[in-house]
């Protein structure tokens, strides 16, 4: 990707997430009074995603997507503010459906994958907001930084997959962040500092 061509390489930073990062709301608790007891669920890399979304030179809003997290909930539906969530994600796993672009997304300009491999979140706080609604408030870790993120979070579903024949629960989470907190401060503004994060956890 050249000056000349498709300068979307220079300007991006892929949210994680990362996720976010990226990312976190896999802390959400199932909003509800359904259950006595916390449950413990295992996050299901197939259908988790952690997307992001810059603005490119104000000209478009382009996104790039995390599908590899890693980790656990605790769902206390009669207690909500004690559930709690922890997961981590590779950065190596980017996807952004343009190859070079991942691949700089990787370098020192942003992620820099070699030094910071991973990405992780780790609920602090959850503060429902409704019946199945919450903030989950926990710190992001990318780059090598620490961050408070706040998410707001939405309980989709809980019950008994019918494919598995398992518990399951579904989220989804959105937050906003700026990678200059986290000293990925490369070609700002032409790639915004402020990026958005969806995210969309299964975990049974």
């Amino acid at each position: 990707l050249t000056d000349g061509d498709f300068d979307m390489n220079r300007v991006l930073f892929p949210r994680f997430g990362a996720t976010a990062l990226a990312l976190a709301l896999f802390a959400a608790p199932a909003f509800t009074s359904q259950a006595l007891a916390a449950d413990a669920y295992t996050l299901d890399p197939t259908h988790t995603s952690v997307t992001f979304q810059y603005t490119h030179f104000g000209y478009s809003h382009p996104t790039g997507k995390f599908m590899n997290a890693k980790g656990s909930v605790t769902l206390d539906d009669a207690h909500p503010a004690n559930s709690s969530v922890e997961v981590s994600f590779a950065i190596d796993g980017v996807n952004t459906g343009v190859p070079a672009l991942d691949e700089h997304l990787k370098s020192a300009d942003f992620f820099d994958a070699a030094q910071f491999p991973t990405a992780s979140f780790k609920s602090t706080r959850v503060e429902p907001t409704g019946p199945d609604t919450a903030k989950v408030t926990g710190d992001l870790t990318i780059h090598g930084v620490t961050r408070p993120v706040v998410l707001n979070v939405k309980l989709n579903k809980e019950a008994v997959n019918p494919m598995s024949n398992k518990k399951a629960v579904g989220f989804t989470a959105t937050a906003t962040i700026n990678r200059s907190d986290f000293g990925m401060n490369r070609y700002v503004p032409m790639g915004s500092d402020q990026v958005d994060l969806y995210i969309e956890p299964e975990a049974s």
